[in-house]
């Protein structure tokens, strides 16, 4: 399975639409989103083209293909207004015989792994820069963020298949790799 993997996007329609379109010319089976999908946060300044409805819109027809996790930001009044289920606070995907903890990472975290162990995948968004880093023989990954990236990062989305994991920007241009 080719998942598609974002965080981030803080109801910013026009990287939303970005990103959508990399999701087709990717050919990704799903798209996980690790959370903070519609309000931008208290801490942060409003993204370009902030359009919640918008996003809203864009998404809610590809809600079968959408796979998502709550982040800090993410409440019920926003899945009020979705068609798929954002409110779980982390997921658990196999790659291989390597298991994958999704979150937003704002609980769970490279500084915090909970129970993870030693071969398990930590991944998550939530500081809004990518990672690629091993803790305790834990594998963290984050794709950075779509709409708000921090730390002079790149707008950015990852892409995991098979055993391979990319980086890539809202152009589509890979910029960081990892093999399992």
């Amino acid at each position: 399975m080719r998942l598609m993997i974002a965080s981030d996007i803080h109801g910013a329609s026009g990287y939303c639409e970005e990103l959508l379109k990399r999701f087709e010319e990717e050919g990704a089976d799903r798209l996980l989103l690790l959370g903070d999908i519609l309000y931008h946060g208290p801490r942060n300044d409003l993204p370009d083209e902030y359009n919640p409805k918008k996003v809203i819109e864009m998404l809610n027809p590809l809600a079968d293909k959408l796979m998502c996790v709550r982040g800090n930001c993410d409440t019920e009044v926003d899945q009020m207004v979705l068609e798929f289920p954002i409110l779980a606070d982390y997921a658990i995907i196999y790659v291989g015989n390597r298991m994958i903890y999704a979150t937003h990472g704002h609980h769970i975290n490279p500084n915090d792994t909970g129970n993870l162990k030693a071969g398990d995948i930590l991944l998550s968004g939530h500081t809004h820069i990518p990672m690629c880093e091993e803790r305790n023989g834990i594998l963290c990954l984050n794709p950075g963020s779509v709409s708000i990236p921090k730390e002079n990062s790149k707008h950015s989305y990852m892409i995991i298949d098979d055993n391979n994991m990319v980086w890539k920007n809202l152009n589509g241009e890979e910029y960081m790799q990892h093999y399992l």
